[in-house]
């Protein structure tokens, strides 16, 4: 019962994954059937993360109250919705408005499960968790692009939208599991709301959230204008920058699978510090003009990245109390999508209006500021 409730919630996170790289993956086809400039992905984009950044502090008081498994049943079935809205539309602002019920919707499930998995789990469950966030980043890329060569862009849309409502009908099968985990309940539930004010008050959180914030917008700018970036300064044509957006979520996909085998030895902090050195390298890479080295630097941004996300998250009870843990994740995970939402466009400003030769440069700085703020909240923590 006990892996198979694991296994569920790998699904689900699978399903998280899945709508993450479409929008990256299909936008240079998307902005010429619109009609709309490059950096307008960035307004999708920012929409969405706004949605996610509402969910995520509002996660700690919804999850308290309803619990974790009818909060990712229930936030699932919206992104299905939501998805398969982005199949029917025929014009750039409905792609916003559908933008806002996905965005609401992958916020809850990104808060309610890392939490759940960070109390109940060990580290390299949580490297796992987000391997498999990858495997349904990784999948997606090649259905929208399958549906480029083959159909048109929105059917990639709607076979994922389908994919999602089959993960919501097993989260609906298999509700009995999460009784698992019952006596720790209270732990999850029944503890006092802790509050935006609450956890800022709290030594180190505010470098946390800053650390988290810039490792979210180095990964949403690679996320996302990788194809555009292959395809703009490589020379590589449109449907095959498509498959090739998959690289950066190979590199984290096969990263967080291994890192799974090596966090618990290493440690959170001492992981997130190694994976960003390594992604900096990788950032190196794709400012060499050779296609091929540009690739490759793309799989070893995802390389880098791999440990980061999962380790600062699973390392929050420990560094600041399991009874503070929900509440401070939210707020972690509001702090992602602001970087997630302002950054990527605010890259495609320079992008439209500089050049976007600059990505490296960009994606270098946050990496850095990324490493300076682990540091000093492992300091302040140790203390």
């Amino acid at each position: 019962m006990y892996l198979l409730l694991l296994a569920v919630i790998y699904l689900a996170f699978i399903g998280l994954g899945l709508p993450d790289s479409l929008l990256g993956s299909a936008w240079p086809t998307i902005r010429v059937e619109f009609g709309v400039p490059l950096s307008y992905m960035g307004m999708v984009s920012m929409i969405i993360s706004g949605g996610t950044i509402f969910s995520g502090l509002m996660s700690e008081r919804i999850t308290k109250k309803f619990g974790t498994r009818i909060v990712t049943t229930v936030s699932t079935l919206l992104t299905a919705v939501a998805l398969l809205g982005f199949s029917t539309t025929t014009d750039f602002y409905q792609m916003c408005l559908w933008a806002i019920p996905y965005g609401l919707g992958a916020g809850a499930i990104d808060a309610a499960l890392n939490n759940y998995v960070a109390l109940y789990y060990n580290s390299r469950h949580m490297s796992w968790l987000h391997c498999f966030w990858g495997v349904g980043t990784i999948i997606s890329p090649y259905i929208m692009s399958y549906a480029l060569t083959r159909t048109v862009w929105t059917n990639g849309y709607r076979m994922v939208s389908y994919l999602q409502f089959s993960i919501v009908v097993v989260l609906l099968l298999t509700f009995p599991l999460w009784k698992i985990n019952k006596g720790n309940k209270e732990i999850e539930e029944n503890t006092e709301v802790l509050g935006l004010k609450g956890a800022l008050k709290i030594k180190g959180v505010p470098y946390l959230l800053t650390g988290f914030f810039a490792y979210c917008a180095a990964e949403a700018t690679t996320m996302l204008w990788a194809s555009s970036y292959l395809e703009g300064t490589r020379g590589v044509s449109k449907d095959k920058a498509a498959a090739l957006g998959a690289l950066f979520f190979i590199g984290i996909t096969v990263g967080r699978f291994l890192a799974g085998f090596i966090t618990d030895k290493l440690g959170d902090n001492r992981s997130i510090r190694i994976g960003t050195a390594i992604a900096l390298f990788g950032v190196i890479c794709t400012a060499i003009p050779i296609e091929i080295v540009t690739m490759m630097g793309f799989i070893i941004i995802g390389l880098g990245c791999a440990p980061v996300y999962p380790c600062i998250i699973h390392s929050t009870p420990a560094n600041f109390g399991a009874e503070n843990s929900q509440g401070i994740i939210g707020i972690q995970m509001a702090s992602a999508y602001v970087g997630s939402t302002f950054m990527p466009p605010f890259f495609g400003l320079i992008a439209n209006y500089v050049d976007l030769k600059l990505m490296p440069l960009y994606l270098a700085f946050f990496l850095i500021l990324l490493f300076i703020m682990i540091a000093k909240t492992e300091k302040v923590c140790k203390h």
